[in-house]
């Protein structure tokens, strides 16, 4: 599938450069629904060795039915990747061995769930929101702790559905939800061309019968497997 990404985007000489792009790719975010969403959606990961000495990768990207949350396609990678393993700059680490992963897709989702945040990252430019501008397509984050922010103090409710709101110098930023009763909740936040409410309705609608919605435990297994593989 096509894909075309200007190198700087992907590959930054330099702390300094990537922190630029950040903050350049921030301005160009839709947080507002901005799609048709009938057939096919995506889902994203990458898997890793944090202190693997080659520095590899391993990306997925797959497609599922909307209706029936059945797999229709699955890709992964496994590349090489020199950006350092930074918290808050893993897009430049990620995004590259997912945007290949992309292009070996023959079906287009119409909105990506991407494991990792969106606009809950301190330059609003988490994993979610850089692969949806990168590739122009709706994406949501759907990350397994908090980067920044705080929730209020009354406890999260324990049925699947409940959320609080995920807040950051006075501003929501994402929810805390509750995707399975007795389950630690998942952080949801907007990447892009998408509105909060959409991106909550979409997540809840991909759960089946386990904590993760179905595109993002999908992609999981189909990155691991590239991993052990290789």
């Amino acid at each position: 599938m096509e894909a075309r990404v200007p190198s700087q985007w992907l590959f930054p000489s330099s702390l300094e450069e990537a922190e630029h792009v950040q903050r350049q790719l921030a301005e160009r975010l839709i947080l507002k629904d901005d799609f048709i969403f009938s057939s096919f959606i995506g889902g994203m990961d990458v898997s890793n060795n944090l202190y693997d000495p080659h520095s590899m990768v391993y990306a997925s990207a797959v497609v599922l039915n909307k209706q029936h949350m059945q797999l229709e396609e699955e890709a992964a990678i496994a590349q090489f990747q020199p950006f350092p393993y930074i918290p808050g700059f893993l897009g430049f680490r990620e995004a590259p061995a997912l945007v290949e992963a992309f292009k070996k897709l023959s079906r287009r989702p119409e909105v990506i769930l991407v494991d990792g945040h969106g606009i809950s990252h301190p330059r609003r430019l988490g994993i979610a929101s850089h692969i949806g501008v990168l590739l122009d397509i709706p994406t949501i984050g759907v990350a397994k702790s908090i980067l920044i922010g705080h929730h209020p103090a009354e406890p999260l409710g324990n049925a699947k559905g409940d959320f609080t709101p995920l807040l950051w110098k006075g501003k929501q930023i994402g929810i805390c939800l509750r995707t399975k009763k007795n389950c630690n909740p998942l952080i949801i936040s907007i990447g892009h061309r998408i509105s909060l409410e959409s991106a909550i309705r979409i997540v809840l609608n991909c759960i089946n019968r386990y904590r993760l919605p179905e595109p993002i435990r999908h992609a999981h297994l189909a990155a691991n497997r590239c991993r052990k593989k290789i």
